[in-house]
């Protein structure tokens, strides 16, 4: 019986969690709630449950540092900011090759340009000198970008910090299915190589959340 009910559970579950990310991101009522969510009117593409998740990342680890990946219009990075505000602690690191613009803010720093660019690359790597450091990749989805994204960056997490891959949902997983091998994808490569990141489940403990899989911390040893 306990079998049957866990088995009736999970499927309940995906299938609510497939049916919000389609009302979510297109259909019925609701249409454009993805691409016409703000923070404090800037826009970001990000889902509310990802973000409250964000809060807790951040009061738990203390990164001295985040790097950002693919600002678009700044929205997240003014997320963060006003989070660390309420911490009196930490600083952001934003690259993208839009320059869109973008709100102002003391602790944010934007990069125009490629993130896998290597002169950007040295750049933020001596940003990262002598501090705790967390990533966030949300720039281009392709597979083969985000797996460059993850080579590089990943060299600049430092232990017991996140390395968060945004978007891992896409190309069937379970939205957009016609993607082609994208994030997900990438996290898989990656992790066939790179023991050393674990997925962490428990902070997709709201169901539904754009980085399935994508919440990958760096162990201590």
């Amino acid at each position: 019986m306990y079998r049957l009910r866990r088995f009736l559970f999970t499927r309940v579950s995906d299938f609510a969690t497939w049916l919000f990310h389609r009302v979510f991101y297109a259909y019925g009522d609701y249409k454009g709630t993805w691409m016409n969510t703000t923070w404090m009117g800037t826009r970001i593409y990000k889902s509310p449950f990802d973000m409250w998740v964000y809060q807790e990342i951040l009061f738990e680890k203390r990164p001295d540092l985040v790097i950002e990946t693919g600002t678009a219009f700044g929205g997240s990075a003014l997320y963060l900011a006003h989070l660390m505000d309420i911490l009196n602690h930490g600083e952001i690191v934003t690259i993208d090759v839009v320059a869109n613009p973008v709100p102002v803010h003391p602790r944010i720093t934007y990069i125009n340009g490629s993130s896998t660019d290597q002169a950007i690359v040295d750049l933020v790597k001596g940003r990262c000198e002598n501090k705790s450091v967390m990533v966030i990749l949300d720039s281009e989805h392709t597979m083969r970008h985000v797996l460059d994204e993850l080579t590089v960056y990943s060299q600049v997490v430092t232990p017991n910090q996140y390395l968060i891959v945004e978007d891992t949902n896409i190309n069937g997983h379970p939205v957009h299915k016609r993607f082609g091998p994208g994030p997900w994808e990438a996290v898989q490569g990656f992790r066939a190589e790179h023991s050393q990141f674990q997925i962490d489940k428990s902070r997709e403990k709201f169901l539904m959340s754009f980085n399935p899989g994508g919440f990958l911390l760096k162990s201590t040893e």
